[in-house]
């Protein structure tokens, strides 16, 4: 990808935001679940951005962010789970969900 690509966090809306070229293009939610944990309900895409990579770009510099700050992480989104099963973010701790917990949080279009 050749745009111009940015990932913040924004607290006063509870999410990580990944921009290209200066526009919006997807975000990944987060919720304090007390004691230094974080639950990560949910990633979205823009289906015009799909298929270049943003996804994986906004998870992997929001979970390099929640691993600085030292915060545990509950991946419920699918997206999240399934990022994490096949990258390895150093200094993250992982609070797995059980299986049903999970397949609870997904959208109905989503694969659990």
């Amino acid at each position: 990808m050749t745009d111009d690509l940015t990932v913040t966090r924004n607290d006063e809306a509870h999410r990580y935001e990944v921009h290209v070229d200066g526009e919006l293009g997807g975000f990944l939610e987060f919720r304090p679940a007390g004691e230094g944990r974080v639950a990560l309900p949910h990633t979205e895409v823009d289906s015009s951005f799909k298929g270049k990579g943003l996804g994986s770009a906004l998870a992997s510099e929001a979970l390099s962010d929640l691993a600085r700050r030292g915060d545990a992480i509950i991946p419920t989104c699918p997206f999240v789970a399934h990022y994490l099963r096949e990258h390895d973010v150093p200094g993250l701790i992982i609070d797995w969900p059980r299986e049903e917990d999970a397949a609870d949080s997904a959208d109905p279009g989503e694969p659990a």
